[in-house]
């Protein structure tokens, strides 16, 4: 008999561990993102753009066609895709005096997708 309360323990654990999983991923255009950044502000989000960047000092972002931009980080993670179409998904970040960026969870090239 007191195995059932330690069992009983154990499944409201793994409960309420699925209770605080990582929060969703919201698909995000990039003008959203640039025009409404404070409401997006440290959610998982995945956007897509080609990725550019400057050299002094040394940042990379994506941007679509209409130059809505947003700042990727960790740069050796994005940098071998520069000039590329990809879509990019992690933690959306914002703050008036640093800008839009995002900290990156993965990134696929767009001409990879099926």
């Amino acid at each position: 008999m007191p195995q059932l309360p330690m069992l009983s323990l154990a499944l409201l654990l793994l409960w309420l561990g699925g209770c605080g999983g990582e929060p969703d991923l919201v698909e995000v255009p990039l003008p959203v993102l640039a025009n409404e950044p404070a409401a997006h502000d440290g959610r998982r989000v995945a956007t897509q753009g080609v990725v550019r960047h400057f050299e002094e000092p040394l940042h990379y972002w994506i941007e679509d066609e209409d130059l809505h931009r947003v700042e990727i980080f960790p740069h050796d993670e994005i940098a071998p895709h520069l000039g590329e179409a990809v879509r990019v998904e992690g933690t959306f970040e914002f703050s008036p005096s640093e800008g839009r960026r995002l900290t990156l969870e993965r990134v696929t090239r767009l001409s990879d997708r099926d």
